[in-house]
């Protein structure tokens, strides 16, 4: 991947924000660069001290039970994607003229020379789907590529790794571009933008800037929803390469520069020939897994990036057929008496959920969870039509059922006043006495799952367990 320009690095104190998987990366690296770290984390359990214990074997400092004090003689604060903006390290950080960047930001820094480009993706949903399918589509092309960033590979193992690649398919949360202030990538996209972590961005504008922040810079084309027109907003108010295009996909026929849908057909009138007049075919909505709505938009963006890469159509399609969705994305568990059970575990907001729901009906919906400052009255407006009932659980619950009173009173709604490991399944059990053969048990919860289990990923795993008991008992009692 060419030279490196270490020197810089060398001697320069850095304190890492954060001791996870990221900031592990972030402080591993740099040290190897030959700067002295130090990583902060409030925390001082089992799991911090064996992970300072094997960081302090590299020579890097550890303090534990203390992120809020800047260790004296800090040149660079590298943090952390979830720490906050207005976190007091950060503010000591500001006091004492201190920049604060994050990972992303020295993976970009410490590219080589001939380094691969970055295609890259944020939204508020969709974005590891569309990574993901993105990644499967340059392989079919026969690139060298991976998926990462949010995802898969701490980004700068993969940038200082040995490896060689053509392309990387770069996922980039809110938080991530928040602290990159150099980067500029080949071509970004924006999925969508939805209310989400206000918590951490203060409002709604600031989330959008930080999403926006993708398109700063990109050389051939900014990606953007044509249905959702923040996302053509953000790509206005960018400061591009020369020559850099705005580039749509809508799930309706396309306009030239974009990519959309045809009787069935994907097709790009951006990246052809006489694009006023001409259309490319790139593949068929069945090559979609699933075929859901949002997902096909998926695979439009996916295409996209793909396509402002120079891949042929033919990768495109083989890719889409290729690509197998992640656990907990709209998954099918299995069918009992006449009812399909669905695990989207991953719809952690409002915008998600909606997109789930609108792939189903009827449902009985299951959600709740932490709201992370949402509101729902949106989300039950326009789900309000498909629901046979719903099944709520988790801490911000009440945010739900409130909504569901003003906006689907006639809806049936089951309150479970439980954070136990063995709700889920009362929960499931309770869907099931709501729903009726033909109809979707949904699991979409519209929140964070950190009030019950350890992540998204346990809460789908706790709705698949409880389906396979009940498909176990339904069984049973057959024979």
């Amino acid at each position: 991947m060419g030279s490196r320009q270490v020197t810089s690095w060398q001697g320069k104190n850095i304190t890492v924000a954060g001791l996870g998987v990221s900031g592990i990366s972030a402080a591993r690296a740099l040290a190897g660069l030959g700067a002295v770290v130090t990583v902060v984390d409030g925390g001082d359990g089992e799991g911090h001290r064996a992970r300072a214990a094997e960081l302090g074997e590299l020579g890097i400092s550890v303090r534990l039970a203390d992120a809020e004090t800047l260790p004296e003689g800090t040149e660079l604060v590298v943090t952390s994607p979830g720490w906050k903006p207005d976190s007091p390290l950060f503010a000591a950080a500001a006091a004492a003229g201190v920049d604060v960047v994050g990972d992303v930001e020295i993976a970009w820094q410490l590219r080589g020379e001939n380094a691969a480009p970055w295609l890259a993706v944020t939204g508020t949903n969709g974005k590891t789907t569309t990574t993901q399918m993105l990644a499967s589509i340059l392989r079919a092309a026969g690139l060298r590529t991976a998926a990462v960033g949010n995802i898969g590979t701490p980004i700068i193992d993969v940038v200082l790794g040995d490896q060689p690649y053509d392309v990387l398919a770069v996922e980039l949360s809110s938080y991530q571009l928040h602290w990159a202030p150099s980067l500029r990538v080949h071509s970004g996209a924006v999925l969508n933008l939805a209310p989400d972590h206000l918590d951490w961005h203060g409002s709604m504008e600031a989330y959008a800037a930080d999403k926006g922040r993708i398109y700063e810079g990109n050389t051939v084309a900014c990606v953007y929803n044509v249905a959702d027109p923040a996302t053509e907003k953000l790509v206005e108010n960018a400061d591009v390469e020369e020559g850099c295009r705005a580039i749509g996909f809508t799930l309706g026929a396309p306009g030239p520069s974009m990519l959309g849908v045809v009787d069935g057909i994907l097709v790009d009138r951006a990246f052809v020939e006489n694009r006023q007049k001409n259309a490319q075919e790139l593949a068929e909505v069945k090559d979609v897994n699933p075929p859901a709505p949002h997902n096909i938009a998926n695979a439009l963006a996916a295409a996209a990036l793909a396509r402002a890469f120079g891949v042929e159509p033919r990768a495109v399609r083989d890719g889409l057929r290729d690509f197998r969705p992640d656990a907990h994305r709209v998954a099918h568990v299995d069918e009992v008496g006449g009812v399909t059970y669905v695990d989207d575990s991953k719809a952690t907001n409002t915008h998600a959920a909606e997109a789930s729901l609108a792939a189903f009906e009827p449902v009985v919906w299951i959600a709740g969870g932490l709201a992370k400052g949402a509101t729902f009255d949106e989300l039950v407006q326009k789900s309000a039509e498909r629901l046979r009932g719903v099944v709520l659980i988790g801490a911000d619950r009440a945010l739900i059922a409130e909504a569901l009173a003003r906006h689907a009173p006639e809806v049936p709604v089951v309150d479970l006043d439980r954070t136990d490991t063995g709700a889920m399944l009362a929960a499931v059990r309770e869907a099931a006495a709501l729903a009726e053969p033909g109809d979707t048990v949904l699991l979409a919860p519209a929140c964070a799952s950190m009030d019950m289990f350890a992540n998204y990923n346990e809460r789908g795993d706790a709705f698949a367990d409880a389906v396979r008991e009940l498909a176990a008992e339904s069984a049973a009692d057959t024979v």
